[in-house]
């Protein structure tokens, strides 16, 4: 059996006012690097790892490397796990987008799974992405505890997978920053012990 921590990013710029920061590479915020901190006292302290997985993105890096120092474990990218493409949506704000294009706005939020974003990917280019990192992963890590550190919507369409719901109901998950989703998995059997769990994050407090 393998267990799979599904970790979110750090805080950073354009989480309120939301915007679709997509493959924009911004840093983790001074809040966001002490979210990773916290993050990875939490999960050297409760399971260890044997190697971190991230997004090329450097607000999935840095918060990978906490992690990685952290446990002594080894940490790379993988291309396979960078957030989705907005495409000319890309670091516009939600409430922008709203203005300027309201049914297409409406359809992301009410059918997901039928959105292409103007010259970007769609949900199932996303999801099909993210299911073959997380395959390469299991390959060569069949019975260790492994780090994923990727985005908002790449966790969604992971544990949607895991879960074995469609892209439809991507709305009913929760990805905040630094939160973490527990995961084993044994063959074809799936067991997820805990999502989104956040309750590490008093430490990051000023």
């Amino acid at each position: 059996m393998s267990k799979l921590l599904l970790v979110r990013h750090g805080h950073v710029e354009g989480i309120a006012p939301e915007r679709f920061r997509g493959r924009e590479d911004v840093p983790l915020s001074e809040l966001g690097q002490r979210q990773a901190r916290a993050t990875a006292m939490r999960i050297a302290a409760d399971w260890g790892a044997s190697a971190v997985y991230t997004s090329p993105l450097q607000r999935c890096m840095q918060t990978g490397a906490a992690i990685a120092s952290a446990c002594n474990a080894p940490s790379r990218y993988l291309d396979d796990l960078v957030d989705l493409d907005y495409g000319t949506w890309q670091w516009r704000t939600f409430d922008d987008v709203r203005k300027q294009a309201p049914q297409e706005f409406a359809t992301w939020l009410k059918t997901p799974e039928w959105t292409r974003f103007p010259q970007g990917e769609s949900l199932s280019d996303l999801s099909a992405r993210v299911t073959d990192a997380l395959r390469w992963i299991r390959e060569r890590h069949p019975t260790e505890t492994v780090i994923v550190v990727g985005h908002d919507s790449g966790n969604r369409a992971l544990l949607l997978q895991l879960l074995g719901l469609p892209l439809s109901a991507y709305w009913r998950l929760s990805q905040h920053p630094c939160g973490i989703s527990e995961i084993d998995i044994a063959g074809n059997e799936v067991r997820i012990l805990r999502v989104n769990e956040t309750h590490h994050l008093r430490w990051a407090l000023p």
